[in-house]
């Protein structure tokens, strides 16, 4: 949740630190601090709230010096504080840690501290790791870590830096990603390689349980033994361009325009058109396993989830598998049913959601083949699969996720197409859905350029506190999906349901101040749909509609209509959310909310 940058070079660190953090920024905002050698000690300088106030701070009280670390909170244990945010310090200032994690143990470790006579100055569980270290220091910083981290238990990303070792950092992992960035003359690691992109393109991916010591000319990767391990370093991908916000005034508007590009991503080099079925080299070496399945998992949270969802209702369709969507927080709890008949897609975007990983292993020990469905390359979610499929939708920046979804949505939709083929589906139908996936790119754009009139609608809506979405089958899973859209970044209560279920207790809350969105394109369920309207309308409720029907088809029913182009029903989806993205967006900024980093949320939480 928390990021993680740290340094050690010829340039100067505060530079490095800073810029990196801006790029990590959303994975936790209620604090930041940065620390770095200065050739006699460790300067230490923190801040409250947003990166800004930590800039500003810096203003008065510079980072001297060419190493140091720096970290942005997301708070688990206490408040956010200045005391509270890291990096954190031993008594002596001699040693400093940044953490992203949480050890489960601290209160123990805490209490044998302090009968030692050790004075604490947070609340948080970070402050033992430093201590820890302090204690063991014998003349060997790496032996020292090694050492406190024998008694930690938990997940955490560390980087821990001393003044008595100049130009030394040492990092470690164990459940919470940490990537190694190797340049000349010079080293780097963070949380995130978009950290460090603007300044290095090769990096290495520290493995679970990996302890790595960097100097401006070289690294050490060791494992829990301290026996030197290697690890592949590979190119990234994306540009420093990615990472950049470019003329848009938020992340999230401009994630929301990349999705035609992002969708051609998905799609490229997977869709077999001539022969109606999907290529997915990733799936390659589990066709056995996908040719005899028998019932399939989805395991997600958050958009993920209602991505999940939408997945659900594909492959059922095309492949006749039964699939059930489980929430991963709630998977490994309630001891799933699963055989060697079972093949369980994992879903996330970052690849190292906590929760997801938990439920990973809880599958993979019961027997199943497990696939991922992720867009970082060599996240744990990658390394620990049995393999799976990469969304290619670069960086997602934005808290609320926007094109990572819509990936993954194609993705499944590919998927589907994969298993129908195996199945059921015959090469003209496949053909059908290939030509309907590869126009979905253009008919976003098309949907994009409406962007000022649903900003318009927005500015109707922006004042009402709560709402009501409504969709079935395919899109049912997008009604959820946008109420959650408008939660995260508007602050405002939505709900999203079955458009029938709403008789079931919700259609008690409708009234003129109660807005109901609804997604009805012209599909099967067009007509029933049409009715649950009309069941809104009778009893004075406002009704948005997202729909691909003409205009008289909703005359006197719908208050405002916001068009979206026709397409197969399975694909609706993909059309139907880009819309409720925009109209969640405008109508956060209309009401001075800071859609980049909306109130105590984070982009990857990597904590349970």
């Amino acid at each position: 949740m928390c990021g993680i940058v740290a340094y050690t070079g010829k340039r100067k660190a505060q530079e490095v630190l800073i810029n990196g953090l801006r790029k990590l920024e959303y994975r936790g905002y209620d604090s930041a601090g940065v620390c770095g050698q200065n050739g006699q000690g460790l300067d230490l300088v923190r801040a409250q709230g947003k990166l800004s106030e930590l800039e500003a701070a810096l203003h008065s009280h510079p980072l001297k010096g060419h190493v140091g670390i720096g970290h942005t909170r997301w708070a688990t244990h206490g408040a956010p504080s200045v005391p509270n945010a890291h990096p954190h310090t031993s008594e002596d200032g001699n040693f400093a840690v940044v953490h992203n994690g949480i050890i489960e143990n601290y209160s123990l470790i805490k209490e044998r501290l302090k009968k030692d006579g050790v004075l604490f100055k947070s609340e948080t569980d970070t402050e033992v790791i430093v201590h820890l270290v302090s204690k063991f220091y014998k003349g060997n910083l790496a032996q020292a870590v090694a050492d406190a981290l024998a008694h930690l238990e938990g997940a955490f990303g560390i980087v821990v830096v001393s003044a008595h070792e100049p130009g030394v950092l040492i990092g470690a992992r164990r459940g919470s990603p940490l990537v190694l960035g190797v340049g000349k003359g010079e080293n780097f690691l963070a949380s995130d390689a978009s950290a460090i992109v603007q300044y290095t393109k090769k990096v290495a991916y520290l493995d679970d349980n990996d302890m790595v010591e960097i100097t401006p000319t070289g690294y050490r990767i060791t494992n829990q033994a301290r026996a030197e391990v290697r690890r592949e370093v590979q190119n990234i991908e994306f540009s420093a361009d990615q990472v950049a916000k470019g003329n848009f005034p938020h992340f999230m508007l401009k994630e929301i325009f990349e999705q035609p590009e992002t969708i051609v991503n998905s799609l490229r080099g997977r869709l077999i058109a001539d022969s109606g079925t999907a290529k997915l080299q990733g799936l390659n070496l589990v066709q056995p396993e996908l040719r005899g399945i028998k019932r399939i998992l989805l395991v997600a949270c958050g958009t993920s989830f209602y991505a999940g969802k939408v997945g659900e209702y594909v492959i059922e369709d095309l492949a006749g598998i039964p699939v059930e969507v489980e929430y991963a927080s709630e998977f490994r709890y309630r001891n799933p049913i699963i055989d060697d008949k079972t093949v369980v897609f994992v879903i996330s975007q970052s690849g190292e959601t906590a929760d997801t990983l938990a439920a990973l292993r809880e599958a993979k020990s019961k027997g199943a083949t497990v696939l991922g469905i992720c867009n970082v390359v060599g996240s744990s979610i990658a390394r620990e699969t049995n393999g799976g499929v990469y969304l290619h939708a670069g960086p997602e920046i934005g808290v609320a996720s926007t094109k990572a979804f819509t990936s993954q949505v194609a993705v499944l939709n590919l998927i589907a197409l994969l298993l129908g083929r195996m199945r059921k589906v015959g090469p003209d139908e496949g053909m059908r859905i290939c030509k309907a996936l590869q126009a979905i790119p253009g008919q976003i754009s098309e949907i994009l350029k409406q962007n000022d009139a649903i900003k318009a609608i927005a500015e109707q809506y922006k004042n009402h506190r709560n709402f009501l979405y409504l969709g079935r089958g395919y899109n049912y899973p997008v009604a959820l999906e946008g109420a959650l859209k408008l939660k995260e970044i508007s602050y405002i209560h939505a709900e999203g349901y079955p458009a029938a279920e709403m008789k079931h207790g919700p259609i008690a809350l409708i009234d003129a101040d109660m807005p109901t969105v609804v997604i009805c394109p012209t599909d099967g369920l067009f007509d029933k749909v049409v009715s649950n309207m009309q069941e809104v309308k009778a009893r004075g409720g406002r009704i948005l509609a997202v729909t691909d029907a003409d205009e008289g088809q909703l005359k006197g029913i719908a208050d405002h209509i916001i068009h979206i182009p026709k397409t197969l029903p399975m694909l609706s989806p993909l059309l139907a959310v880009v819309p409720l993205q925009l109209l969640a967006y405008h109508i956060a900024v209309s009401r001075g909310c800071d859609v980049d980093t909306p109130r105590n949320l984070a982009k990857s939480v990597t904590v349970e």
